[in-house]
Formats: C-alpha cells, structure tokens, sequence
C-alpha cells in the first residue's frame, strides 16, 4: 500500500492535490482513499490531505499516521507542530518540500535520512504541482493517467483553467524526472483481533461539573492567528472613507477595531488574511499584499 500526505495552507489547493492524485491511482487500477482534514476552516490556516492506494480493498481508515511520502506546500509548516508535518516520518519516509532553501540544509535541520527533494517556490497551482511531482515519485502513475485525472477535477470550469491546470502538474511531474519512482510500496499492515473490553459504567456528573465553565474573556487573544496569513490586507488611508461599519462589521474574527478618527485599524496579531473586508469596502481602499514580501520589507 502507499500512504501519501499533504500539508498546505487553505488556498493552496491541497483537498485538490489528494483529489487529483487519488483518481489518477484509480486510472491506474489500484483501490483508493483520499480524504482533506480541516482544522479552521479560513485562508491561510494548515490543512492536510491524505491518499491511501494499493492493488487490493483499502480497510485502513483516519490520518496517515506512518507516511510513505509527505509533500509540504509551505516550508513554514515544518516548525510548527500543530500541522504535524514530521509526525511518523521515518528513513524510509520520502519528503518533498516547496522552499528557497536548499535540500542539504533542511536534511542537515530535520536530521532526515531519507530522499529529500526540494521544489522551488511557485505563484499559483501549487497544490497541483504537488500532485504531479508525487505522482512522479511513486512511478507507478503515468502521465496520462494524470492528466485525465486533472481534467476530471476542472470539468466545467473552462478550457483556460484546464490548460493552466495541466501545465501545473505536468511542472511538477518533470521537476523530479531523475527522483521517479523513489516512494517505495509498503506491506498492508494486518490489524491484530481486536481486544474485547468489559463495559464500563460512568456515573453521571452533576450540572455544574458537566458543563461548560468558559465564562472569562479574551481567552483566544492568546492565539496569534495571524501566523496563518499567507496575503496581508492594507488599508490606503488616503482613499479609505471612515464608513467604519462596513470593514468592522464584515470581518469573521474582529480582527479590525476602529479609531477615535472613524478610521479602521487590522490588528494583524489575529487577522487570518480572509479578506472579507477587501472584497466589502465600498471604496476599495483596502488593498493585498503577499505575507513574504511584508516580512522581507524593512
């Protein structure tokens, strides 16, 4: 069986990549599973992916725990355990990573000694160059496999999206030419005789000790949510109105206070980067920016 996981962020397409990837298995005549995990549901947040296949029924169910290959649309998922990217990697792990950096200094930091490929940054499609590249690296998908496998998932979304779509994968498919076949097929593991456990009785709490006893607030400011931002919404105060209900109002998270001035402020701390304000301001006085180029800017 393979086992393949995809970590991202939402908006890099990783539901599409295992959704691609998973068809493209199944053209091949292998039994497939392929299933997208959610935590928050917003724009920037970790989001992984999970793609079982093998020649026979699939009867393993939840998260790939133990991963034949793990690709990583956002290098800045590494170091952050909550989107356990290294969980269960091993020697025999392939890792495939989207990075400036090299692949010998990111072997030398995760002290990783299996294959380590790193692919250069991408603007757009990056999801789907994922899926190319591990299709590539299994080398047991062909192209055309995986090319009707894109086709299926953009059906109806016109030729130019298709055609952008196909040049993605096919990216990623050639990116790792000299790597195809890497990922190995593991054995299907075989799960023991369940253990029988007696039922067990749970009294009953009381009211007050069962419910729910969150009655503070500002608990969640503590969460710097903003770590999830991948494009930063400015505000141009020179064209912004000061209509201060319309930003504020709209934004999921009341992550934009507004000044004494009337003026809205992004409190960026907690701001996801939906941008749900950019697309409400009747002024459009809120522009985007990559979160990168902010970082890299003095």
């Amino acid at each position: 069986m393979y086992r393949i996981r995809f970590h991202g962020r939402g908006g890099q397409g990783m539901k599409t990549a295992s959704r691609i990837l998973g068809s493209a298995f199944f053209r091949e005549g292998f039994e497939v599973q392929d299933a997208p995990r959610y935590g928050a549901e917003r724009r920037g947040a970790p989001i992984s992916a999970y793609v079982r296949a093998a020649r026979q029924p699939v009867f393993e169910r939840g998260v790939v725990r133990v991963p034949d290959l793990v690709l990583v649309a956002d290098d800045t998922l590494v170091a952050m355990p909550l989107a356990g990217v290294m969980q269960g990697i091993s020697a025999s792990t392939a890792l495939l990573i989207v990075s400036e950096t090299g692949a010998t200094i990111w072997a030398h930091r995760l002290n990783h000694r299996g294959a380590l490929i790193v692919l250069p940054p991408v603007e757009r499609f990056v999801g789907v160059v994922c899926a190319g590249a591990a299709a590539r690296l299994l080398g047991v998908i062909g192209r055309a496999a995986l090319k009707a496998a894109v086709s299926d998932e953009t059906v109806g979304r016109g030729d130019e999206v298709l055609s952008r779509n196909l040049e993605a994968v096919s990216a990623g498919y050639d990116a790792v030419a000299s790597q195809a076949g890497t990922v190995s097929e593991r054995a299907v593991v075989a799960v023991p005789d369940a253990l029988q456990v007696d039922w067990i009785d749970f009294p009953l709490d009381s009211a007050d000790a069962a419910s729910p006893s969150i009655y503070a607030g500002a608990t969640s400011v503590e969460v710097r949510t903003g770590l999830w931002r991948t494009l930063r919404p400015v505000i141009d105060y020179e064209h912004c109105k000061r209509c201060w209900w319309v930003c504020s109002e709209f934004c999921p998270d009341s992550a934009i206070r507004v000044r004494a001035d009337q003026a809205p402020e992004i409190d960026y701390d907690h701001c996801k980067g939906c941008l749900i304000c950019l697309e409400q301001c009747p002024s459009h006085a809120i522009g985007a920016v990559p979160e990168r180029e902010q970082e890299a800017s003095p």
